[in-house]
C-alpha cells in the first residue's frame, strides 16, 4: 500500500460484505497546481467546502456494474465482460437506455482486485437494496453490485408522464446487492421521509428517489383554478403508499444560482422550485 497516497486520503461511507466492498473517499487536499490560475481555482474551490472524491471497489469473486464511462483504473485479475446478451438484449438495452436517459451499455467487471472510477467533486450515496427496488431520478445511477436490475420504470397516467418534469420513463433499481447512487448535493442536505400509507406532495422537481412501492403522480393544488392544469402553476408531485422518499430542498437553490446568480436570488419567489 503506497503510504503517501493514503495519507490523503479518508473514506467518508462504505459497505462492506462478502466478496465485495464499496468505499467513497475523499482527498484531503489538492496542491498540484502548477501555476497561479491553477492554485487560485483550488483554493476557491476548497475553501467552498467542495472535496475531490473516487469510489473506490474491492472485489474478491464477484462483479461490478459501472456506468459507461466510470472506470478510471482497475489493480488485479479484472476483467470487462460483456453483457449485452445477444441481439435481443442489445435491443432491450438500447430501448431501456432511449426511455430513461442512462447509457445503454454498463460494463460488467469481474474477478478479484480493486477498482477506482473516475474522481468528481460529486456527491455520492452507498444503499443496500433488500430484495427490494427504487425509482431514482435521471442520470444518478452510478454503479451497482454484480447481480441487480437496471431497468425502467414507466409513469402510471398522463400527468405524471406529461407534466412530471421527468417524462414518461425513470430508472428502477432492483434486487438485493450494493448500489450507488451519485446526487447533486451532499447527503446531509437530503431529506428522507418514511411514508407509512401517507401521502408526501412537493411544489417543485427535486425528489430523487422513491422506493418502488411509492406511487408518483402530478395532482393540481385545491388552491387553484382549473386553468392551472394548463399554465403549470399549482401542481404537485404527490407520492402515495408506504415506503422512502428522498428530497433534495437545497438542489433548486443551487440551480438558481447557477443559472442566474446571486443577485437573482432576492426574487426568486416560488419559481425557485421549478428551476432546471
Amino acid at each position: 500500500m503506497d503510504e503517501k497516497f493514503y495519507s490523503n486520503i479518508k473514506v467518508v461511507d462504505s459497505i462492506k460484505k462478502d466478496g465485495f466492498t464499496v468505499e467513497i473517499v475523499e482527498y484531503n487536499h489538492l496542491k498540484g497546481s502548477k501555476d497561479a490560475s491553477l492554485a487560485e481555482d483550488l483554493f476557491y474551490i476548497q475553501n467552498a467546502g467542495m472535496s475531490l472524491k473516487m469510489v473506490k471497489v474491492t472485489l474478491k469473486d464477484s462483479g461490478l456494474v459501472t456506468e459507461s464511462g466510470a472506470l478510471y483504473f482497475h489493480k488485479g485479475n479484472i476483467e470487462a465482460v460483456s453483457n449485452i446478451g445477444g441481439v435481443g438484449g442489445l435491443a432491450k438495452k438500447l430501448i431501456k437506455s432511449k426511455l430513461s436517459n442512462e447509457s445503454t451499455f454498463k460494463p460488467l467487471y469481474k474477478g478479484t482486485g480493486e477498482i477506482f472510477l473516475e474522481p468528481s467533486f460529486s456527491h455520492y450515496i452507498i444503499m443496500n437494496l433488500e430484495n427490494e427496488s427504487i425509482v431514482v431520478d435521471k442520470g444518478i445511477f452510478y454503479c451497482c453490485e454484480e447481480g441487480m436490475e437496471i431497468g425502467v420504470a414507466t409513469q402510471k397516467n398522463i400527468s405524471s408522464g406529461l407534466l412530471g418534469g421527468e417524462g414518461w420513463f425513470q430508472t428502477q433499481i432492483s434486487g438485493t446487492g450494493i448500489v450507488v447512487l451519485e446526487i447533486p448535493v451532499p447527503i446531509d442536505e437530503v431529506l428522507k421521509y418514511n411514508l407509512n400509507n401517507e401521502r408526501l406532495q412537493v411544489d417543485g422537481n427535486f425528489a430523487l428517489l422513491r422506493s418502488g412501492s411509492v406511487k408518483f403522480s402530478v395532482q393540481r393544488s385545491s388552491k387553484q383554478l382549473l386553468g392551472s392544469m394548463t399554465s403549470g402553476e399549482g401542481l404537485l408531485h404527490t407520492f402515495e403508499g408506504t415506503g422512502q422518499v428522498w428530497l433534495a430542498p437545497t438542489q433548486p437553490v443551487y440551480n438558481r444560482l447557477k443559472r442566474t446568480g446571486i443577485p437573482q436570488m432576492g426574487t426568486a419567489g416560488k419559481n425557485i422550485n421549478n428551476s432546471t
